[in-house]
């Protein structure tokens, strides 16, 4: 009878446990803002992901998390450009291997501006960089690097040939055991014939199949048609052969408008979770290409696909019983730390920025390169589309400081003060167009922005950070802000000389319903 007894509790216990994660969703994107070409890797109890950075400082943002659903910043891979690099900083990928973290990025080569492979490395899961320099400089560009340990073999991937005149390929080459140097000389291993796109490639083993998801079509912008796509071999070389109901993850059913470029893990239960971005449909295009989270699973004829079916979508079960996502966190700095917060980002190719806390007080100016006149900014990724931020000017000199909605130097917001006048501006190609200025005594230094639907503005200024005055009943429309691989960042914004910087008391950004 006892045993009966015990049969029957843990029969409940079990039901229960498959009811509870039954019953738990969570909700895509689960990393929120613009982070686009995701990697993750699991090192020990914790998974590690990174993501494209482009034209912002710090170079590749790196997240941590227990259970895939709920990511915390963990800081960057650089804080400083390697010394062999420009600019547009792509596609990092994560690997782990004998005790020592990796990380293959693509980066534009200072000396041409072409765009190749570099590898650094950290100790353990210190995430503390080394760069060791370029591993790929082959032809007129080499990005989307991947490695793949075949039984003890190690194989660096990477996309070739995307701006020549001929079909992009995926290439291959031996990679030495430490990780830092390409053996042999290049192969291929899968070419795009069709002419619509290959690239941020991940390979992994099962059975008797070599797989590689890969990606295909346009990445970027409002035309985004980008999806995912699969090919399998029986040799780690090839020939591959591309699936024949590809795609098998795409947007196009109202919650995304498109997906890919991503890397899988498992989890200790053998199950795989392919993390991937993906540009959401409507006003949430706004927030970028956010990090999105899919179960891989395999079919009976051999091939793949995703749990929720052929396209991206928003709701789905936890990956792990227990768990919850936490809902979204508003953001706020009292600029009382030494440092800055890892949230933080700037505009390094327009500015080199000189900023310092101190006494709950921040200190922001750059010296503007050649070119550029827009001044130096520190931004936020947007990470809803209703949100309003707000600061407090705690000086006054002649440079314009205040608030942005930034695209890049030609294309951005500013509300701002320059000695005793309030300016709100409109920066477009290039053109400025000033759409408010007001001269007073006693000029308000709280200013708000307040942002509906990813991109319409609202401007507000108030003597006490308690009640303001709006400036306006007609937003301002923002979509011109969103550049081809990027969208707009909300911050802060110095324009002017270095000996005149910038001094914010405080800087607040709110979630709006």
């Amino acid at each position: 009878m006892k045993k009966i007894y015990l049969l029957v509790i843990v029969s409940v216990l079990v039901l229960s446990h498959v009811a509870a994660q039954e019953n738990a969703f969570f909700e895509n994107p689960v990393i929120k803002g613009d982070m686009a070409d995701p990697s993750a890797v699991k090192v020990g109890d914790t998974y590690y992901a990174t993501a494209t950075s482009s034209e912002w400082a710090p170079f590749y943002p790196i997240f941590t998390s227990t259970d895939l659903i709920n990511w915390k910043q963990a800081g960057h891979v650089f804080n400083e450009k390697p010394s062999w690099t420009s600019h547009s900083f792509w596609a990092p990928e994560l690997y782990y291997h004998h005790g020592t973290m990796f990380c293959y990025y693509t980066a534009r080569r200072k000396s041409d501006n072409t765009s190749y492979i570099g590898v650094a490395t950290a100790k353990g899961t210190s995430l503390k960089f080394t760069d060791h320099g370029p591993l790929v400089e082959l032809g007129t560009e080499a990005i989307d690097a991947f490695v793949f340990d075949d039984e003890g073999q190690l194989f660096l991937t990477w996309k070739a040939y995307g701006l020549d005149q001929r079909p992009i390929e995926l290439l291959g080459s031996r990679l030495s055991d430490d990780g830092l140097q390409l053996e042999g000389e290049p192969f291929t291993l899968l070419k795009d014939e069709e002419r619509i796109g290959l690239e941020g490639q991940y390979h992994f083993k099962k059975g008797d199949y070599y797989y590689i998801i890969y990606s295909a079509k346009s990445c970027c912008g409002p035309s985004s048609d980008y999806d995912v796509r699969v090919a399998r071999a029986k040799n780690f070389r090839g020939p591959y052969e591309k699936y024949a109901g590809n795609p098998i993850l795409s947007g196009g059913n109202g919650d995304f408008l498109s997906c890919g470029h991503g890397t899988a893990v498992k989890t200790p239960d053998g199950r795989m979770f392919y993390l991937s971005h993906g540009y959401q449909s409507g006003d949430a295009f706004y927030m970028g290409r956010q990090p999105i989270l899919h179960e891989l699973i395999g079919t009976d004829d051999g091939w793949l696909a995703f749990k929720p079916g052929k396209h991206a979508t928003i709701r789905l079960q936890v990956p792990f019983a227990g768990t919850a996502q936490l809902p979204l966190a508003d953001f706020s700095d009292d600029f009382s730390g030494k440092t800055l917060k890892a949230d933080w980002t700037w505009n390094y190719p327009y500015s080199d920025i000189r900023v310092t806390q101190k006494s709950g007080l921040l200190n922001l100016t750059g010296a503007p390169k050649a070119g550029t006149k827009q001044g130096t900014v520190l931004c936020l990724r947007p990470q809803s589309t209703h949100y309003s931020y707000e600061t407090q000017i705690g000086n006054t000199n002649g440079s314009l400081k205040g608030l942005t909605l930034y695209g890049d130097d030609q294309n951005m917001i500013a509300m701002g003060i320059q000695h005793k006048t309030l300016i709100v501006k409109s920066v477009k190609e290039g053109r400025e167009t000033i759409l408010f200025r007001s001269e007073t005594e006693n000029v308000h230094p709280f200013l708000k922005i307040e942002v509906r639907n990813g991109c319409m503005l609202t401007f507000f200024h108030g003597p006490d950070g308690k009640s303001w005055n709006q400036m306006s009943n007609t937003p301002l429309n923002g979509s011109f802000l969103v550049r081809w691989d990027r969208v707009a960042r909300p911050g802060l914004v110095h324009r002017g000389k270095t000996d005149e910087p910038a001094v914010f008391n405080y800087f607040n950004l709110n979630h709006l319903h």
